[in-house]
């Protein structure tokens, strides 16, 4: 991924609470012949030094067969809210662009069979997604049999991350002026423009490439 340096984020810290707060991500992997892909879920688990994403996928999808690849090289994408930014809104005539957020995760793949410890993923997947809300589904409730025919059909695996790539794109480039314009415009549209916007505000505030952890600056 291409970073410019304005864009760059560079702490370990603030690039882990980046995935953690938006992942939903998307793992790619390679069978010789063309990339593929699949949209999941991941957990960022910091053990001692070491960062490692963990995640299933079910058995039956093509890229599973290629999790079973030991030491298989992979890449996790998280991305955050994005949204087109019009040259129009700029004092003067310029190219338009794409303001986003992202973090790219390369590492080594490794397959999880233990039973337990597939069965212990799960449990703990569903008590995360299921625990705030109003009538949470706990993992007694579901038949056994039911939970135990579909954890045989779900591959499971962790990635050992060697290397973070994150880019927080936010105008950081432009002037005051036209930061303030472009985040004026974003307020009166959607959702997600409007959470670009906050970001943007966000960046500028602190000088610095951080939306989820605290700065001394």
């Amino acid at each position: 991924m291409y970073v410019p340096s304005y864009y760059a984020v560079t702490d370990r810290e603030e690039i882990i609470a980046f995935m953690k707060n938006h992942p939903f991500g998307l793992i790619i992997s390679s069978d010789g012949a063309e990339p593929v892909a699949t949209h999941i879920p991941l957990e960022v688990e910091s053990r001692g030094e070491d960062l490692y994403l963990t995640g299933h996928i079910a058995r039956v999808n093509r890229q599973s067969a290629l999790l079973e690849q030991e030491g298989s090289s992979m890449l996790a994408v998280f991305h955050g809210p994005h949204t087109y930014i019009s040259s129009s809104w700029y004092a003067r005539p310029d190219a338009p662009t794409w303001n986003y957020t992202a973090v790219h995760a390369y590492g080594k793949l490794q397959t999880i069979t233990s039973a337990q410890r597939v069965e212990q993923m799960i449990r703990d997947l569903l008590l995360k997604y299921e625990g705030g809300q109003e009538q949470p589904v706990e993992w007694d409730m579901v038949p056994a049999k039911m939970m135990q025919a579909m954890l045989k059909e779900i591959t499971c695996f962790e990635i050992k991350v060697e290397r973070l790539d994150a880019i927080y794109k936010l105008s950081q480039n432009r002037t005051d002026s036209d930061l303030e314009a472009v985040v004026t415009k974003l307020d009166e549209l959607g959702w997600q423009d409007r959470e670009v916007a906050e970001q943007m505000r966000a960046i500028r505030s602190t000088k610095t490439n951080r939306l989820f952890t605290k700065t001394s600056q």
